[in-house]
């Protein structure tokens, strides 16, 4: 793209009258895989992809994670400046899982795959996202745990609180008037705590899926 300067206007992007957006010059443009430039593979989303390169194990797979985190609708050539900030962490954690390898054979809460271990600590990484995303997205986060790393999540939507380990839950209210443990515990245990706004709401959502809550407990 080129940027045109408007003096007291907002500057304007077009497109490149020499390669017209394709990013490459014609000798590389000339250069064709499957029948397709550089320019159109990086014009694919990532769910066109997947087919394109089935082929190739390494960048199948990672164009695979992709999906399974919900960026499927991503372009393979987006600069990274487009990007919102659930979608940058949601493709650092599939540049992770590209390293593990995980299957999905692996038993949920299972013994680690050797090597070294990671803290990750990923910020309302739900932000955006479809509810069937949500779920893809939690069971890549199990991925990681599986290969024995540990997940740390700043969240506020209940599926993900409902599918944690634990939970720690902050208030009793915002900003100054927070900032204490007021639960913590499995989601059945926070759910419990009346005294917890989460909880309460909490418990609400997992007597929908059928869970059983503990008796109320003081917090």
């Amino acid at each position: 793209m080129q940027k045109i300067e408007m003096s007291f206007l907002p500057d304007v992007r077009v497109a490149c009258d020499v390669c017209n957006g394709a990013r490459f010059n014609p000798e590389t443009l000339a250069v064709h895989y499957k029948g397709k430039s550089i320019g159109e593979v990086l014009k694919m989303s990532v769910d066109e992809a997947v087919d394109f390169f089935s082929a190739h194990p390494a960048i199948h797979h990672a164009l695979r994670l992709l999906q399974d985190v919900g960026l499927g609708y991503l372009t393979l050539g987006q600069q990274s400046p487009t990007l919102s900030g659930g979608e940058a962490q949601r493709i650092k954690l599939v540049t992770e899982l590209s390293k593990v390898r995980i299957t999905h054979d692996l038993p949920r809460r299972g013994a680690g795959a050797g090597g070294r271990k990671t803290l990750y600590v990923l910020d309302e990484p739900t932000v955006g996202l479809h509810m069937a995303d949500v779920e893809k997205l939690i069971r890549v986060l199990h991925r990681l745990v599986d290969a024995g790393n540990t997940v740390v999540v700043i969240e506020h939507n209940l599926d993900v609180m409902a599918d944690a380990d634990w939970i720690i839950d902050l208030g009793p209210e915002g900003g100054e008037a927070g900032g204490h443990v007021v639960a913590q515990g499995m989601p059945e245990q926070v759910a419990s705590v009346r005294s917890s706004h989460t909880g309460r709401v909490l418990s609400k959502f997992l007597a929908v899926r059928g869970h059983k809550v503990p008796t109320a407990m003081a917090s």
